[in-house]
């Protein structure tokens, strides 16, 4: 599959349109919940938790201007982030664990999550970064309804774990702008052992493809800021865990060599991972420099690596 090209994102009368049409499908997610490929089956819409943590109404951390992304997304204006309380997976080295595994947040309601959404726009945020979205998804395209009424009008970009639900995937198609997965695992053993979620590696690389037909390679405007497109993220894990070779053969033969991607060396042990050999350590240079190799080797040369001391 070769992704095709990119372009400006949809105006908010079409997304209007889009939402609207899909709506009353999303909200049939929830109940028995469906948000995620957990399938947990709990009726979330009338507040039941399910694997996630969460019930009905949105849990957020924060909402704020971010200046740590990559360059495209946060610009110099900063990202308009708002980053989701839960998470559909159980990553024991998760960074953000306060806020994913022990679910940090208030509950706000959809219109207030539509305020937020507005206020960073007024704050001169290039986009709207939403932040572990995936089992909120069908709230968040209701918020999205009402903020796109009262004038949003910058780019949506979905900040995700690529842990995605095909069919809430396909209704997202047309209105989110920017697609910004994670590629964690190419073998099961390790999904499972480090994230409890064996399958991620087929339902990451469907859900990838999916991205990518949606949205087309990263188009960047005049001040290299993206407007529309696919921008993969790879975090480097000790020992090879995340299989890197085999994921960027995977992004480079089936998705295109043209594809954005975000090399990480930022992994340090937390969570659960300090009392869990070898991922109670820092990667090290070596590891680092025969991941960035495995970029040349594969023809993926648009994107970032970080500097490994």
């Amino acid at each position: 599959m070769t992704a095709q090209p990119g372009g400006c994102p949809a105006d908010s009368s079409v997304k209007i349109t889009l939402i609207l049409s899909r709506l009353k499908k999303a909200y049939s997610l929830l109940s028995p919940c469906r948000a995620c490929p957990r399938n947990c089956g709990v009726d979330r819409f009338h507040d039941e938790t399910g694997v996630c943590g969460m019930g009905f109404l949105p849990e957020v951390s924060s909402d704020n201007l971010h200046f740590g992304e990559e360059p495209p997304i946060s610009g110099t204006r900063g990202s308009g982030t708002i980053f989701f309380a839960g998470c559909s997976l159980r990553c024991v080295f998760c960074q953000n664990y306060p806020i994913s595994q022990m679910r940090h947040g208030n509950r706000v309601s959809l219109p207030r999550l539509a305020d937020m959404m507005i206020r960073l726009q007024k704050r001169g945020a290039h986009n709207i970064n939403l932040v572990t979205p995936s089992h909120f998804a069908p709230q968040i395209m209701a918020s999205l309804l009402i903020a796109y009424r009262r004038g949003l009008k910058i780019p949506l970009v979905y900040n995700c774990s690529g842990y995605e639900s095909p069919e809430m995937l396909g209704l997202w198609d047309g209105i989110v702008d920017v697609y910004m997965p994670d590629m964690k695992y190419a073998e099961p053993e390790n999904a499972k052992t480090y994230s409890s979620a064996p399958e991620y590696p087929v339902i990451n690389r469907a859900a990838v493809l999916e991205m990518a037909r949606q949205v087309g390679v990263l188009d960047l405007d005049a001040e290299g800021i993206a407007l529309k497109g696919l921008l993969i993220r790879h975090l480097v894990l000790p020992e090879n865990i995340a299989g890197t070779e085999t994921v960027l053969r995977f992004i480079a033969e089936r998705i295109s060599p043209e594809t954005h991607i975000s090399l990480m060396s930022q992994y340090f042990p937390a969570h659960k991972a300090h009392g869990m050999p070898p991922m109670d350590r820092k990667i090290t240079r070596s590891e680092y420099d025969a991941a960035q190799s495995l970029l040349e080797r594969f023809g993926l040369e648009r994107g970032w690596v970080q500097n490994k001391g």
